[in-house]
């Protein structure tokens, strides 16, 4: 026989108390104790830094972004030259690191998807010779593969002597120079109509590539809508398309388009390094799709390259975006070796700003805040298209 005992209901803490007390954890004590140390430790640092500034002649702040730079830059997107100010130096640093940054992920991504492919194919030697580079590249230091490249962009011939390639690329030692295109008098009313064709062109692809059997036919529609569009607005504008390509003239090569043996040699090794580490975790997202996905497409009569880019792939993509905004930020952040072998990205023109100001600390800063940024606008993008790619794979099944 059991007694029906009433208990009191225990007491509940009100909900901001109890929500403080989850998120501040046990032990709050120890925690406060350590938040303080924390602090105190900063402080420290922060008055030591301080006083050695002014022991030295140094004013701390940001003002000397203001101030002329005495350096020259070597290759800068945008015109600097010595007397211009620091703010402008550190800018053109931060342009030649988007320039490599955005090419190497593009090219990375392009060779690391069809390195991936190939090694799942059913040639052994292919899939050997594939399974050769990625181990070979994965296991070396992208520092020492940089001046392997750079070693090499050097020991090329002279431009009287440059390796031409289709008689248009010239391979030399002041750099690799290519044919270009150029618009010559386009009004700017001509380049705003041609930035809203391809954008609705853009935008038209993107909403049609959810039509896997249709894509082809939504491609070559939307690509010949782009091109009349331009061809119209060329014609009514005046402007005319020229081919600028480079040919040797006296002792150099004059014409064309120039990518300088550094910024050649740092794209090369960043495309080169990462797209090894890009095709495993293509190979990787392929392998985790199921054999059945394979069999249905067989049985509908598709062929093994529609079964891979159509079924395959896009179901790979929740497995494959993750892991490739990891080798994205990998790559935007190694590209900051630049600085060995002389590439004037963001890194070496910071540094060159805190060497010739004494401005170390405030340098230092500028750097972690401008790679934080982009890292961080980087990772939202992809996470952002990351959960579309999720959205679209549970909505299919």
């Amino acid at each position: 026989m059991t007694d029906d005992v009433k208990t009191a209901p225990a007491f509940a803490k009100a909900g901001a108390l109890r929500d403080f007390a989850t998120w501040w954890g046990p032990r709050p004590l120890g925690q406060v104790a350590v938040l303080i140390a924390v602090v105190l430790l900063f402080y420290g640092f922060a008055s030591n830094t301080l006083a050695s500034m002014a022991r030295i002649g140094i004013s701390p702040g940001f003002g000397f972004l203001d101030r002329a730079a005495n350096f020259e830059i070597g290759e800068s997107p945008i015109a600097f030259s010595a007397g211009d100010t620091y703010a402008r130096a550190i800018f053109a640093g931060l342009l030649n690191t988007f320039k490599v940054a955005i090419l190497g992920c593009v090219l990375a991504t392009v060779l690391g998807v069809a390195l991936g492919v190939a090694r799942l194919s059913g040639n052994l030697l292919l899939a050997g010779l594939v399974r050769g580079y990625v181990e070979i590249v994965r296991n070396t230091p992208l520092l020492l593969q940089l001046f392997l490249w750079i070693a090499l962009a050097h020991a090329l011939p002279g431009p009287r002597q440059a390796l031409v390639l289709f008689d248009t690329v010239f391979l030399t030692n002041r750099g690799v120079f290519v044919p270009r295109l150029v618009v010559e008098g386009m009004p700017v009313w001509g380049w705003l109509a041609a930035l809203v064709v391809l954008a609705v062109g853009i935008v038209h692809l993107w909403r049609g590539r959810r039509r896997a059997p249709g894509m082809r036919r939504t491609i070559l529609l939307s690509g010949a809508a782009m091109l009349i569009g331009l061809a119209v607005i060329v014609l009514a504008s005046g402007a005319q398309f020229a081919i600028d390509a480079p040919a040797l003239s006296g002792f150099n090569i004059r014409g064309g388009a120039s990518l300088t043996p550094e910024f050649a040699a740092l794209l090369a090794g960043l495309t080169v390094k990462f797209s090894a580490a890009i095709s495993e975790v293509v190979r990787a997202g392929i392998l985790s799709v199921r054999a059945g996905q394979w069999e249905a497409g067989r049985a509908l009569g598709l062929r093994d390259g529609q079964i891979m880019w159509r079924v395959v792939l896009p179901q790979a993509l929740r497995v494959i975006t993750p892991l490739t905004t990891s080798n994205y930020l990998d790559l935007i952040k190694d590209s900051s070796l630049a600085v060995a072998i002389g590439y004037p990205d963001l890194v070496s023109i910071v540094n060159t700003t805190a060497n010739t100001t004494g401005q170390a600390f405030e340098a230092l800063l500028i750097l972690i805040l401008v790679y934080l940024a982009i890292n961080l606008g980087v990772s939202a993008l992809m996470n952002l298209y990351n959960r579309r790619v999720a959205l679209r794979g549970e909505a299919a099944t």
